[in-house]
């Protein structure tokens, strides 16, 4: 009999609704697969509890945002000594923290012209002038609580806002062109990116309502790009997920405007709904959702690399 295979999902994020989703799917698809699947729906009243599930062989992490993509829970399997899917402890939030994660690529990315705020004296002393602009948190996802920045007139009220919301935010130029999904899957212990998928909202960028209702946005994959700019992209995607030491998964997101890619940030748990990019992808290589999460957790049970890719890629800076 195949393994048993732990399923967490929902969690206390602000993406709980879309988690159920995620982890859902994953539940039936891990079940027709053959796995012995046990579903536990993550709250903080029954957290304790997670450690009485510790004999499970895997878990399938399906938690976004908060306490699921930010290392927390990732760091609690680590104490219980449970394997599970996606990056490390460390890799997941380095990779949650938006601004971190530039800092550790700008030698390899181009960005966006950015700024980190965390008070509202930021704000006053802010000289900005770079419009229209994005102001978004800086440890979120789903492209929640962003918000598009016209004029001057629009950003303080916006910047207290976001700060009264959130720990810190980003202030960023916002990058017109094409917005880009690039999904990066382990395959046999080796980066593959999938197939590049275009998203083209019908509203003015890719907010939360065009990511999850169904109509609001057109996904082109693989999207039409010449294969020297394809492979560019390719290329430049391994090194990132390399770099911050992703492992079984990833999501990179970015703008390609004028023969540039505008890179924006990592999700190390993809979205795994019927609307979600990194599904769309893999079927554009032929896979199915089951052969996806299959390959998922095939790498997930694979013996540890002697040497985490991210110590490896710290010593040779």
């Amino acid at each position: 009999m195949k393994e048993k295979i732990l399923v967490i999902y929902g969690g206390v994020s602000r993406e709980r609704e879309i988690s159920l989703i995620s982890g859902q799917r994953v539940s039936r698809a891990l079940k027709r697969l053959g796995y012995q699947v046990t579903l536990f729906d993550l709250k903080r009243s029954n957290l304790a509890s997670l450690t009485e599930l510790k004999r499970h062989d895997l878990a399938f992490i399906a938690l976004h945002g908060n306490f699921g993509e930010d290392g927390k829970i990732q760091s609690l399997f680590d104490l219980m000594g449970m394997k599970y899917t996606g990056s490390s402890a460390l890799t997941s939030a380095i990779c949650f923290d938006k601004n971190i994660t530039y800092q550790l690529t700008e030698k390899i990315t181009t960005q966006p012209i950015h700024v980190k705020l965390s008070s509202c004296d930021d704000i006053e002393k802010l000289d900005w002038h770079h419009f229209p602009a994005i102001v978004k948190p800086n440890a979120e996802g789903s492209s929640i609580g962003i918000e598009l920045i016209r004029n001057r007139k629009m950003l303080k009220s916006s910047l207290k806002r976001a700060i009264n919301s959130y720990s810190g935010v980003l202030l960023e130029e916002f990058v017109a062109g094409r917005e880009l999904s690039i999904s990066v899957l382990e395959i046999d212990a080796k980066p593959v990116v999938l197939p590049i998928l275009e998203i083209k909202p019908k509203r003015d960028f890719y907010d939360f309502d065009a990511k999850y209702t169904q109509g609001l946005t057109e996904f082109i994959v693989p999207a039409s790009l010449d294969d020297h700019y394809t492979k560019r992209l390719e290329e430049l995607a391994s090194d990132i997920f390399s770099a911050l030491g992703c492992r079984h998964m990833c999501r990179i997101d970015g703008i390609f405007s004028e023969g540039s890619f505008y890179f924006l940030e990592v999700n190390t748990i993809p979205g795994l709904t019927e609307l979600s990019d990194m599904p769309q992808s893999a079927a554009a290589m032929g896979m199915s959702f089951e052969d996806l999460i299959n390959t998922i957790v095939r790498e997930a049970l694979r013996k540890e690399k002697e040497v985490p890719t991210w110590n490896r890629c710290m010593e040779q800076q």
